[in-house]
């Protein structure tokens, strides 16, 4: 795991996300990709994130990409790594990396852009100041 990751979300693999060989089906790391953004959302920004912001900023996800390199399988506890390695204009790059919990062995590594997104205007707009400046300083840069 790279040791740079300040944030994690940790999830128990369920029986309805394995498929018949007995691991996680493939569709299901999205998913948990997106529950450890929206936690890493809730500590950066704070509990009410998603209050606060309704207006400025909501994020469409533009592009992911996965690195199967091992399964996870039913029942194990696995922590989901998260980072904004790049903040631009109006969208920001994210890391990820899934690991059983207490295991430095990597069974996916991935990459996301999200950028922010006005529904109404259907068009990317600007990453607010405040927004942006919580995230740098929560990732150190």
């Amino acid at each position: 795991m790279d040791r740079s990751f300040r944030f994690s979300h940790e999830l128990r693999v369920r029986y309805s996300e394995i498929d018949g060989q007995g691991i996680v089906f493939n569709a299901h790391y999205m998913t948990y990709l997106d529950v450890a953004m929206t936690e890493y959302f809730r500590t950066v920004l704070g509990e009410n994130w998603l209050e606060k912001y309704k207006n400025t900023f909501d994020i469409a996800l533009v592009k992911s990409t996965l690195e199967f390199q091992r399964p996870a399988r039913l029942d194990e506890q696995l922590s989901i790594w998260c980072s904004v390695n790049h903040i631009g204009t109006s969208s920001f790059t994210a890391a990820f990396e899934i690991t059983k919990k207490n295991d430095p062995a990597i069974l996916l590594k991935a990459e996301q852009i999200h950028v922010n997104y006005d529904a109404s205007e259907a068009t990317s707009v600007p990453i607010p100041a405040d927004v942006r400046s919580l995230m740098q300083q929560y990732e150190g840069h």
